[in-house]
Order: structure tokens, then C-alpha cells, then sequence
């Protein structure tokens, strides 16, 4: 199997994390696909942001959820943008005509947005994607609150915890596969987070699971070349 390479947050090796930036140069630079994270605002708007609180990537502080948009929107990454919604991301996806994949983590691990999931798919709807969207979450409830609104798309569970047996878990949930911190070793499809050593990544790409991320997807490209010619 060949193994695709996602962009962690965007390239976070050069730009700032989930900017826009970022994301534009991934998708023009030949990232198979790109990762990143949605939160909701306090008025329900989709952002992309890794942690719940603004501090470490912005030059504010405080929680998503104690937002609205409009104060977001004071706040700015390293690089001067404002915080990404989940739209801004979706049409340059659309414009760029991006061929890759995106994975987009529902994160709520810490806290329940209360209806993440029908915003995502309602705003999903809004723009045409070249390859289906993958939805994960650390929060199991979470893949299963949205697989109910929407049986037919790509669900996998994301873990850091050893699973006795991941293809079992997986078909029992119905979901299309599984994010691990580590490599599982399994038949169903697994991408392993977040990969940035080239021995990992060798092993990893020897073995033909189905991705991985990366803070430095060109590299582990050029690596990928080197072990496997392709």
C-alpha cells in the first residue's frame, strides 16, 4: 500500500500551525493530504486551532469556547492572520482545486462542543472536494454522535492507548479506520501521528500503512522517494 503523507497542522516547520499559510503551501507544494483541528466558537463558528486556549499560537489568551467570532478576530497568529474558521480553509481547498485529502480532527477531547458535527457537515456541503474528507476525534462519542447524522463518511478513532485488536474495534463501530501514536501493526488502515523522525517514517512507510503526519511533509516525501521509489 502506498503511504500518504499528510501536513501536521499545515507545515508547521515553516509557517505558523493551522494558518492558512501554511495550508496554501501544502496543497501547492504536493502534500497528499493535510491535518488539522476544528473548535467552536462561543457562537457556534467553526475555527481551526489546535489547543483549546489561544495562548501558545496567538498573541491573546483564553478558551475558544469563551469567544465569539467577532472577538477572535482581535487575535492573530505569528504571522498576522487572524485565527482560520473551518470556511476560510474549505474554500481555499475549493479554489486551489487541492487534489489531496483533508483529515479533520473534531476536537473534543476536552470539551463537548455541543453540535460540532452538524456544523462541519452543514458547511462541508457549501464546497465541492476532490477526495473525501476524513473526520477523527480522540472522543469516541464524538465519532459516533457524527456517524448517526452521517453513516456514509470516513470516521477514525484517534488514540495514544494500545487497542487489543484494532480491526476488530473497527468494524465494530462501523468506523473506516484508525489513528494511532504508534504503529499498530494491523490489517484495517491506520495513520500514525505525528511522524517527524526519518527512522519512524522509514518503518512506517515499509510496512505500507496508510499515512502518516508530519511537520515536515516535504522531507518525509523526499525520504519516501528514497525508501519505496514513489
Amino acid at each position: 500500500m502506498r503511504t500518504k503523507i499528510f501536513g501536521h497542522r499545515g507545515y508547521p516547520a515553516k509557517f505558523p500551525e493551522n494558518s492558512l499559510e501554511g495550508f496554501d503551501y501544502c496543497m501547492h507544494h504536493g502534500a497528499e493530504g493535510v491535518e488539522f483541528d476544528v473548535h467552536l466558537t462561543r457562537d457556534g463558528v467553526p475555527v481551526i486551532m489546535h489547543d483549546e486556549n489561544i495562548k501558545r499560537t496567538t498573541n491573546g489568551k483564553g478558551l475558544i469556547k469563551d469567544f465569539s467570532l467577532a472577538e477572535l478576530d482581535q487575535f492573530h497568529l505569528a504571522n498576522g492572520e487572524r485565527i482560520p474558521r473551518l470556511k476560510d480553509l474549505f474554500q481555499l481547498t475549493e479554489e486551489s482545486g487541492y487534489e489531496g485529502q483533508l483529515n479533520l480532527e473534531m476536537k473534543t477531547n476536552k470539551f463537548d462542543y455541543p453540535g460540532l458535527p452538524e456544523k462541519i457537515f452543514a458547511l462541508a456541503d457549501q464546497f465541492k472536494f476532490k477526495q473525501e474528507i476524513i473526520y477523527s476525534s480522540f472522543n469516541l462519542q464524538t465519532l459516533i454522535h457524527a456517524q448517526k447524522i452521517r453513516p456514509e463518511e470516513n470516521y477514525n478513532f484517534l488514540t495514544d492507548k494500545r487497542i487489543k485488536d484494532p480491526a476488530a474495534f473497527v468494524k465494530e463501530h462501523g468506523f473506516k479506520g484508525i489513528h494511532p501514536k504508534r504503529l499498530l501493526d494491523t490489517d484495517t488502515p491506520e495513520r500514525i501521528w505525528t511522524v517527524d523522525s526519518p527512522l519512524r517514517a522509514k518503518k512506517i512507510i515499509e510496512y505500507g500503512a496508510a499515512g502518516f503526519f508530519t511537520n515536515k511533509f516535504e522531507d518525509m516525501m523526499d525520504l519516501r522517494k528514497r525508501v519505496a521509489n514513489y
